[in-house]
């Protein structure tokens, strides 16, 4: 039995949305064991000044539009990734390049989101930073860090 294009298309389509599922279902779980999130964490947890909150509302404008940016650009390397697919049929060089290329979009979204955590935590008194840190590793890590 041959398989179309289209046939193809469609099965990687749904293979997508099942990972999606998958995901939104995983960040539901992780959310109800751990529901706090590091912007609410700063937030509602470290009594944060006038002049922290403000320059923190600043960091969070610029790096929900930084972000937005990059989601979009995942996107449509993964676009690409099921075109490549959807031409090659095989883990041909095409495929492997826009893999490659999905990384490299997923590198830069981590990059940017753990300069703007620092960039936080650079707002923070010496009290607040230890506190901060505590929650990275336990973000990061599911264990407190030291």
């Amino acid at each position: 039995m041959k398989i179309s294009g289209f046939q193809l298309l469609l099965a990687i389509l749904l293979a997508v949305a099942a990972g999606c599922i998958g995901a939104f279902a995983a960040n539901e779980w992780r959310q109800s064991s751990h529901p706090q999130t590091l912007h609410d964490f700063v937030h509602d947890e470290l009594d944060l000044d006038a002049e922290q909150n403000s320059r923190l509302e600043q960091l969070e404008t610029s790096f929900a539009v930084e972000r937005k940016e990059l989601d979009l650009s995942l996107r449509a390397a993964n676009v690409r990734l099921a075109a490549a697919m959807d031409e090659e049929h095989d883990y041909g060089p095409k495929v492997a390049a826009a893999i490659d290329d999905v990384h490299a979009r997923m590198g830069d979204l981590q990059k940017v989101t753990v300069r703007h955590v620092f960039a936080m935590r650079a707002l923070l008194d010496p009290e607040q930073q230890r506190r901060f840190d505590h929650q990275v590793a336990l973000s990061l890590t599911g264990e407190p860090g030291e």
